[in-house]
């Protein structure tokens, strides 16, 4: 039987929901506007009277091969000069093309087709009068993986381990055998598959812990997807109180080690509820690097993480492991969470273990060109000004 009250009910709190969902609507909007407007006013990059400093934002976060990739430019009065220019890791130029007069949105493959050459991830900066304003965009290409080739081995400690002895393209089989389901047909793939680009507005993150704040930079450069999944975990609080469950600051060779965090656990066996597929990183393991943490897999890394206390204690991890970051800040934290005092030494456990309280993430300064300058000839060398070293933040 049909109960018109009841209908009545049901419409009378639909009406009701519509209109409490109108007002939060307003609400989001009124509360997301105030936030433009506040992170324009206070962005330490305006200086301009005209205004804040132009900002560049990617519409999307991917952009299949060969389409239009959409920038918008936040901030940019009229009579401003600016120039795009695609940078490498160490700030040397890539390519340089300027910003039609005006233009509020920019197509990026467009305007430096470069992008779609690329062989490992860059920075696109917005340079107004030449000068650096805005976080970079990060530019990176998807391609086709690069496959660990595992064998096992023993670490100095006497401890088993899954070593790195060589990488090949996912779509050809390794050596000795097929390496998945339709892969046999392949037999070579000279040239890696590119399916288009992934842009993102560069992040650094700052690590508040008990001990003190520590700031990493990523490194998409050398393992993109890998920096890419520290951000995603930690802007979206999945490092909130976890602790340093592991401190070992030595090895067994006496050198300074690790410190290691990243499980909900806090005994070395969570995740996050997925496996990371393994990079190939270049970035050499030295102090203040950070690094994932995983277990006989090569591609069982997902949240823990380590940072390095020194070369001499961790080169023996390079290609073996995965470094996606630097510590740009906080060398005293990671010193004072290394000095935990240990109720287990062999575990790394420490007495009160040092706690990861939050993770921000914070938009990464501008990235300045760097110009070369030619060595001096003789007949100038007492002319030519000194030219002032670059200092890595």
């Amino acid at each position: 039987m049909h109960d018109s009250s009841a209908d009545s009910g049901v419409r009378a709190a639909a009406a009701s929901a519509l209109a409490l969902f109108a007002v939060l609507f307003v609400a989001l909007a009124a509360t997301e506007s105030r936030l433009a407007v506040a992170s324009a006013s206070d962005d330490p990059l305006a200086a301009r009277a005209g205004g804040p400093d132009p900002v560049l934002e990617p519409r999307w976060l991917y952009t299949g091969i060969d389409r239009a990739c959409p920038l918008r430019i936040r901030g940019r009065t009229p009579d401003a000069v600016v120039e795009l220019v695609l940078l490498d890791a160490s700030d040397a130029e890539l390519a340089r093309a300027a910003v039609p007069a005006g233009s509020s949105e920019i197509d990026l493959g467009r305007l430096l087709p470069e992008v779609w050459t690329l062989e490992r991830s860059a920075w696109a900066q917005l340079l107004d009068g030449g000068r650096a304003v805005g976080a970079p965009v990060v530019v990176q290409p998807m391609r086709s993986r690069e496959v660990p080739v595992a064998e096992a081995a023993v670490n100095p400690a006497g401890i088993r381990y899954t070593r790195i002895a060589g990488w090949h393209d996912e779509r050809v089989p390794p050596p000795g055998g097929q390496d998945g389901l339709g892969q046999g047909s392949v037999e070579r793939a000279p040239e890696p598959l590119v399916t288009g680009i992934r842009t993102w507005v560069d992040h650094e993150v700052v690590l508040r812990t008990t001990k003190g704040a520590m700031r990493f930079r990523m490194r998409p450069d050398e393992a993109p997807n890998t920096a890419w999944n520290f951000l995603s975990l930690a802007g979206g609080g999945f490092y909130r109180d976890v602790e340093f469950h592991r401190i070992k600051p030595m090895s067994a060779a006496g050198d300074p080690f690790v410190i290691q965090a990243g499980d909900p656990t806090a005994d070395g066996s969570g995740g996050p509820g997925y496996w990371l597929p393994m990079e190939r990183s270049r970035l050499p393991h030295d102090f203040g690097v950070i690094s994932m943490a995983r277990d006989v897999d090569p591609d069982s890394a997902g949240s823990q993480f380590f940072v390095c206390l020194s070369r001499a204690g961790t080169a023996r991890l390079d290609g073996h492991y995965v470094a996606f970051g630097e510590l740009v800040e906080g060398a005293e934290t990671v010193l004072a969470i290394a000095d935990s005092e240990l109720a287990d030494f062999d575990a790394g456990r420490a007495v009160d273990p040092p706690r990861i309280l939050e993770a921000v993430l914070e938009p990464a300064p501008a990235r300045q060109p760097v110009v070369e300058v030619p060595p001096p000839t003789p007949e100038d060398a007492t002319d030519r000004p000194a030219v002032r070293p670059r200092v890595p933040r």
